[in-house]
């Protein structure tokens, strides 16, 4: 097994760093294998925002439901879906892209491309030893986070992404078995070998949180997952998306 393979399979979030900021040179390596990321038609529709300020840090943490490592970190980024640039390519070549970047196909492209680059940035940054931790809670309030950001149109938060030396390491959380997320030629249908291996997981995860918690917990994949699903969330998701330009046809 090579380095990256370990790294990959080592992964797991943390929520704890050390009061340590990134160097430039971290933050420029990191930003750099980002931008190596597979990218749909050399379109590179994302934009990278890094967050040093630490009053707006402090914003970010209380817009993403007053979690604290937003703004304790080594760094703190906001990866964004960005058609804004494709906007003022045609108006530099005098060609009408208009319909094109408000599809919904190029919304998905971008928020494609913009996860396919983080997802580079962590593995650049779990392999120098460093802790990351995905921040889907800036949807929270993402209206007020684009402010936030002066966001221009065509572009929308997704997600932020918080980096730095651990201060300690955190349990790896189980995944959902191979043979339930892979499938060869065909989606396999068959419900109750799925139904089974979802019972399966299930007891693995109960045993993971009961051993963590010291037995204060041991609730069940399924059970989570559908009690998070029961309440919806982050509604005005449309609303927003289209208001920035994104996504009308």
């Amino acid at each position: 097994m090579n380095d990256t393979i370990e790294t990959l399979l080592n992964h797991r979030s943390i929520r704890k760093f050390k009061d340590k900021s990134l160097s430039q040179k971290q933050i420029k390596t990191i930003i750099e294998a980002a931008q190596m990321a597979s990218t749909s038609s050399y379109i590179q529709a994302y934009s990278i925002i890094g967050i040093k300020d630490a009053t707006k840090k402090e914003r970010l943490a209380e817009l993403a439901g007053n979690q604290n490592y937003v703004a304790k970190n080594g760094h703190f980024f906001v990866f964004c879906a960005d058609l804004y640039r494709h906007k003022l390519a045609g108006e530099l070549e005098h060609i009408d892209v208009k319909q094109s970047i408000e599809s919904t196909e190029k919304f998905l492209v971008s928020v494609i491309d913009a996860s396919l680059a983080a997802q580079n940035a962590v593995i650049a940054a779990e392999s120098m030893d460093l802790g990351i931790c995905y921040i889907g809670g800036l949807r929270n309030e993402i209206e007020k986070v684009g402010q936030l950001l002066n966001l221009p149109p065509y572009v929308i938060p997704l997600f932020g992404l918080a980096v730095g030396v651990p201060e300690n390491a955190s349990n790896k959380k189980p995944r959902l078995p191979l043979e339930h997320v892979y499938h060869e030629d065909t989606y396999n249908k068959d419900k109750q070998e799925y139904l089974a291996q979802l019972e399966a997981f299930n007891e693995t995860v109960s045993a993971y949180y009961e051993l963590r918690t010291g037995g204060k917990r041991n609730d069940r994949w399924t059970e989570q997952i559908a009690n998070m699903l029961a309440v919806p969330k982050r509604m005005q998701m449309k609303a927003y998306i289209e208001s920035t330009g994104l996504k009308k046809t």
